[in-house]
């Protein structure tokens, strides 16, 4: 694995973890009371940080995005990789919108909308543990 896959790697887990820890998962399940994971209970600092996150995530998906439009091939996996990650970019720049104090969002569409992230998440990580999966299996077969 070269530094920009661990990069990556470990930019999407650093999202997924302060993303979950937005939620008060962390302190209800005592997490945050392990020696040295406090903060994991501190709302604001997981949300700023989720944001920096995003931010070096979406200069790596605008650095990889040509070389992955110009491959001849995708697979059904693939376009469905494509369209989670487009899905996590769209519904995260519009939680973006609604942090801001001069707009106001609905709170059905805000819930939507956190809905559909936090499932976009969810559909990523099958899918990309499915594609993985199938991408082993090929090359054991030949």
């Amino acid at each position: 694995m070269n530094s920009r896959t661990l990069v990556f790697r470990l930019t999407v887990f650093a999202l997924a973890f302060t993303g979950f820890a937005q939620m008060p998962i962390f302190a209800r399940y005592y997490l945050a009371d392990v020696p040295g994971f406090g903060w994991t209970a501190d709302y604001y600092f997981n949300h700023v940080a989720h944001y920096i996150l995003a931010i070096v995530l979406l200069a790596i998906l605008g650095w990889r995005l040509p070389r992955v439009l110009r491959r001849p091939a995708w697979t059904a996996m693939d376009v469905i990789v494509g369209l989670c990650w487009a899905g996590i970019v769209l519904t995260g720049i519009v939680r973006v919108m609604k942090n801001q104090p001069e707009s106001y969002f609905s709170p059905t569409l805000v819930m939507w909308v956190d809905w559909l992230h936090l499932g976009f998440v969810m559909l990523l990580g099958a899918a990309s543990l499915m594609r993985s999966r199938v991408r082993v299996r090929t090359v054991k077969s030949h």
